[in-house]
Parts: structure tokens; C-alpha cells; sequence
């Protein structure tokens, strides 16, 4: 997938506006004690990732779209296409479901802020000024 498009930024945990600097202290979504430490500000760009108190509450409806997505898929596929038992599923689909909270978090938030930020190829080149919180 090309750089620039909003999908690059949210697969690669990258700045929604200058698509270079991670969105996310780390690149891994597995670790369990980090997955959900975030930069304060692109550290390419300066874009701000702390937008407002609040903010990523909506993150929580992109993650609950991907979540319902896999659910229905497995459901399709298994239940109804194939055959299986509901109860069989449910006992696999329960633990994949918690283990894929660290991926569906990051995707969620990224998606949000990807929503209200405009990709710019010049903004690496132009960063801005990062204000000091005090």
C-alpha cells in the first residue's frame, strides 16, 4: 500500500500527517505492559496526538466496528457456511478476542485520528512548533 493513504498510516503506526514518525511508543502491539503508550507529538512533525480531554473515546467505535467485523466473519464462515457446533466456536473465538484487544485498541485510535488529520507530503520538511504544556 502506498504512502500517503490513510490505511499506511493506521497498518505501520504511523503519524496520521507526515506518515514518517510512530504514533505509538512502540511498534509492537503485543507487548502487554506498553501496547498502549503513545507519543505526545509526531516526533517528525510535531503534530499533536494529544488532541483533547476525551478525544479517543471514539477511537472505542472503530474498535468495537473491527471487532464486530471478525465476529461476523467467523460466525458466517463457521457457524453458518461450515457447520460448526456454536459452542466449539465461541470457545476459540473467546480467547482470540482477547488476545487481539492490543491490535483493535491501536487500530482504533489510529483510525479516529486519521479521520480528523490530513496527510501532507511537506510536513516532515515544515515541522511545526511544539509548545511546552506549562
Amino acid at each position: 500500500m502506498p504512502k500517503g493513504t490513510k490505511l499506511y498510516s493506521i497498518l505501520h503506526n504511523k503519524c496520521p500527517r507526515c506518515q514518517e514518525g510512530n504514533f505509538f511508543k512502540s511498534n509492537q502491539s503485543f507487548r502487554w505492559k506498553d501496547f498502549d503508550k503513545m507519543h505526545p507529538n509526531c516526533e517528525v512533525c510535531g503534530e499533536s496526538f494529544e488532541r483533547e480531554p476525551g478525544f479517543y473515546f471514539g477511537g472505542m467505535y472503530g474498535s468495537y466496528a473491527l471487532y464486530t467485523l471478525l465476529i461476523s466473519f467467523v460466525f458466517v464462515c463457521f457457524v453458518l457456511w461450515l457447520q460448526f457446533n456454536v459452542f466449539y466456536v465461541l470457545g476459540v473465538l473467546v480467547p482470540i478476542l482477547i488476545l487481539s484487544q492490543p491490535l483493535f485498541f491501536r487500530w482504533g485510535r489510529l483510525l479516529w485520528i486519521n479521520i480528523f488529520v490530513k496527510y501532507d507530503p511537506e510536513a516532515a520538511k515544515n515541522p511545526k512548533k511544539i509548545k511546552p504544556k506549562w
